[in-house]
């Protein structure tokens, strides 16, 4: 639990009054500066772990309605504005996810898969990082926290068969054995499945949602369709990638497939509850990819797998209201999506664009689309939340591109995808991070120094060849 650190807190609301009190500038309305204020603060407090992201939010939705700056004069009003995104489809999308997660974790099921693929792929040491990464992305569509599915599912499992292997965790000289390579391995493929799909990472929806503000529709099928191909070649890429660069010193694994083994017959036989559970996962899958035909929206979808899992009692009403983490990303979600869709409305986002259109409108949109995205991209230096870094930059970067000239739904998916792979860079990047940094298998010198070398190749990836493929489907 995270202790409140006044500090940092006094800091975060200093900063705040700063900005609410330096006059708005010409063409801004004073509630649209004011609300940049709280916005500003709130992503602040985040950055300095000033309070959990729960108590951040619940501040700036307690701010909004007092100051009034959604709906001046009028405080029933100020206040129901203030939780309009509680009622966001895109909110409860990602929130059911959560729930449905959860079934893969009691029944099991998440952790038979990942065996399966280490008893298949499990005979060297990278055929045991392209294991993990297949699990981890079978997983991926309906788990939708990269940290739960990263370390609630596949750390564990990482972990036990570098152990196994004679990599131990507080024994510096055997981290290189194996522990090391799979730690960061493991990660970066996780990383890589947060961007392939809408429900990969809690970030995604977020991006959705302000992208449909500006009149860009992204369904989870076009998300998938068009990051198919650069995430295919990325797992592909990056597990052999990391073998040549921070090489293991065991190469064959022999004993992971009999490790595997082994625990698959500790489990046993595939339980009724995992069959009911496969049956909701497949059922996800095929309404998420057909939803367009039969006229479901996502969310829709994820309540039907919520619903079945409820009534064949996979899941029970008392695991739903214990699921801490769906609650609070609901909570921070709502909060952060109603202040950056507001900003929008009241004009701040658009007149911020039009600035900074003034300054580089002379480019050429070729020109201006890869310079937005290193900038995007590299700046993930400064944050240790995908979700802060999307709340703070995403909708205003979109709005720039799009006014300078850069094809619409281009510049979204791309600024979408970088919300996943953008966290290679730091060990406090992504959610996942801190869990598979805390193993200690990998040092701050390492991670960053392989973590720049992969962001290279996840854009060459991602921008280059996935532009490509991009061009031919028609997304520009």
């Amino acid at each position: 639990m995270q202790e409140i650190n006044y500090k940092m807190l006094l800091i975060t609301l200093a900063f705040g009054l700063i900005i609410w009190f330096i006059p708005e500038p010409a063409g801004v309305k004073a509630e649209a500066w004011h609300l940049l204020a709280i916005f500003l603060a709130t992503i602040l407090g985040i950055i300095l772990k000033a309070a959990s992201m729960g108590t951040m939010s619940m501040v700036a939705i307690a701010l909004v309605a007092v100051t009034g700056v959604l709906a001046p004069g009028d405080p029933g009003k100020s206040i129901s504005l203030a939780l309009s995104s509680f009622g966001d489809k895109v909110i409860w999308l990602i929130g059911i996810s959560f729930f449905i997660a959860r079934g893969f974790i009691k029944t099991g099921l998440g952790s038979r898969i990942a065996y399966l693929f280490i008893r298949v792929f499990g005979r060297s040491s990278l055929g045991l990082g392209y294991g993990l990464g297949l699990a981890d992305l079978v997983l991926a569509p309906a788990i939708p926290s990269n940290t739960a599915r990263g370390g609630g599912i596949i750390y564990p499992i990482m972990k036990a068969m570098a152990i196994n292997f004679g990599s131990f965790p507080d024994k510096e000289e055997t981290h290189r054995k194996l522990g090391a390579y799979l730690s960061l391995n493991s990660y970066n493929v996780n990383l890589i499945t947060s961007s392939m799909f809408l429900t990969g990472t809690a970030s995604n929806p977020m991006c959705q949602k302000f992208a449909a503000d500006l009149g860009i529709h992204i369904t989870w099928m076009s998300w998938m369709w068009a990051a198919i191909v650069p995430g295919i070649i990325s797992l592909l890429v990056i597990p052999y990638v990391l073998y040549k660069i921070y090489p293991p010193e065991i190469k064959a694994t022999q004993g992971a497939t009999k490790m595997a083994t082994d625990k698959l017959k500790e489990m046993g036989a595939v339980s009724t509850n995992e069959w009911l559970m496969l049956t909701a996962f497949v059922l996800l899958l095929i309404l998420w990819v057909s939803g367009d035909f039969f006229k479901i929206d996502a969310t829709t979808t994820a309540f039907i797998g919520l619903v079945f899992l409820l009534l064949s009692r996979v899941l029970t009403w008392e695991d739903v209201k214990s699921e801490k983490g769906a609650w609070d990303t609901i909570v921070w979600f709502s909060a952060l999506v109603m202040m950056g869709s507001a900003l929008n409305t009241l004009g701040l986002i658009p007149w911020l664009s039009n600035l900074v259109k003034n300054e580089i409108g002379g480019l050429s949109w070729t020109l201006a689309f890869p310079i937005i995205i290193l900038v995007y991209f590299y700046s993930h230096y400064l944050f240790a939340s995908a979700t802060a870094h999307v709340a703070s930059m995403y909708a205003a970067l979109l709005g720039v591109g799009v006014i300078i000239g850069i094809p619409p739904m281009l510049l979204a998916l791309s600024l979408g995808f970088c919300g996943g792979i953008f966290g290679t860079l730091t060990h406090y990047g992504h959610g996942p991070a801190p869990v598979f940094f805390g193993s200690t298998y990998v040092d701050v010198k390492d991670w960053w120094s392989r973590g720049f070398v992969l962001s290279i190749i996840f854009l060459i990836i991602w921008i280059g060849i996935g532009g490509l493929w991009w061009k031919v489907i028609g997304v520009f």
